[in-house]
């Protein structure tokens, strides 16, 4: 059994930005892209994005830990005593599961995880098998969430070899039918009172035998590629919003459709604009001539156009104005813009000036 904790160089009690990261680091190191033609990079690169598939999905994750305490050696045969690993599974399948909280899908994606050949398993038990989903975590500008619009992201995902065609073969080899299972890719057998069927260990559950297998998937008939994909940003969208693009996920097996692909928003920060729920608040400069006399001053919004807020007499420092109908726009629903603003004392002024001042206080009868 392969220890993912170990692939990702996280520990057991690693939390899920942790494995995040970890992922995200080795995947950068190891993508076919940067090391082009480096068949073990490939591989790690394979092996990595197995680990997180797993990992990264708290039921997975669960259900795998417990698994690994259970006991399973990772040797042919599975377990001491003659016990095997498939008919271990076939016993949760069958009723001992229930204890254990392992579903049939599981059950079946976890042959997947553990043995390379896991497809076949898959592919020869139920026909049709759905592709996986796929879960990215993707940053986009301010600027984008408030107006919407389109990006491009990279999802890594295995696709069918387009060597072998899925098939595992290498093109111009032998296939021929399994002899033990008669291409069924199922053998049963009957232990003490119960009946299992598992796959076949001759084949691994293909039902055919291959006497050379693809070189370019290494028999498993998928490869892992990184496919540019666009995705359509709506209005108004915030940090935590999550975009479902259907069909984008990972391929699916024996004609079944593929799975879908779930982006995750986060939203950078503007320097200027600070987003409330759909609100919008910003704060100001003006002068204390402004705040005394009044004035008109212009003022950006998250749309990019100015408009003219008026500065009444009199106005103190951290005065709030609402701008209505300025804020996000989201689902039919529009925000507000918050302008507050803050009266600037000048550090320096000159004799004039503060004679000025001296002159204003005493017709103000203000204390200095």
């Amino acid at each position: 059994m392969k220890d993912y904790y170990k692939i990702l160089g996280v520990s057991e009690n690693a939390t899920q930005e942790e494995i995040k990261q970890a992922y995200k680091k080795l995947a950068m190191k190891y993508h076919p892209d940067r090391n082009p033609g480096d068949k073990q990079a490939e591989e790690k690169f394979k092996e990595i994005n197995e680990a997180y598939s797993v990992l990264s999905d708290p039921e997975k994750r669960k259900q795998y830990d417990q698994l690994r305490k259970f006991g399973y050696t990772g040797v042919e045969g599975g377990f001491p005593g003659g016990f095997n690993f498939e008919d271990i599974f076939s016993n949760f399948r069958t009723g001992f599961g229930e204890g254990f909280n392992f579903g049939d899908s599981f059950i079946d994606d976890l042959l997947n995880q553990f043995f390379d050949r896991g497809e076949f398993f898959r592919k020869s038990r139920r026909g049709a098998v759905k592709g996986e989903d796929i879960h990215i975590d993707v940053e986009i500008p301010f600027s984008t969430a408030v107006s919407g619009g389109e990006i491009y992201v990279d999802v890594p995902r295995k696709e069918v070899c387009n060597v072998c065609g899925g098939t595992g073969a290498k093109p111009g080899a032998k296939v021929t039918t399994c002899p033990v299972c008669n291409g069924s890719g199922m053998v049963s057998e009957v232990k003490g009172m119960f009946a299992f069927s598992r796959p076949c260990p001759r084949c691994y559950g293909r039902g055919k035998i291959i006497s050379e297998v693809c070189y370019n998937c290494g028999g498993t008939g998928q490869v892992s590629r990184l496919r540019k994909i666009k995705v359509k940003i709506p209005q108004g969208v915030d940090t935590g919003t999550t975009l479902r693009i259907r069909g984008e996920g990972e391929q699916g097996i024996g004609g079944g459709g593929n799975g879908d692909l779930y982006v995750h928003i986060k939203v950078q920060d503007d320097k200027f604009f600070k987003r409330k729920g759909n609100d919008i608040y910003v704060e100001i400069p003006i002068n204390i001539a402004q705040a005394i006399l009044g004035s008109r001053i212009r003022i950006k919004t998250i749309y990019g156009n100015k408009v003219e807020l008026t500065i009444p007499p009199g106005t103190q420092n951290g005065t709030t104005f609402r701008l209505r109908g300025l804020g996000i726009r989201n689902n039919g629903n529009v925000g507000d813009m918050y302008v507050t603003v803050k009266v600037e004392i000048p550090e320096k002024i000159n004799e004039r000036q503060k004679r000025l001042i001296e002159e204003f206080a005493k017709e103000g009868n203000l204390k200095y």
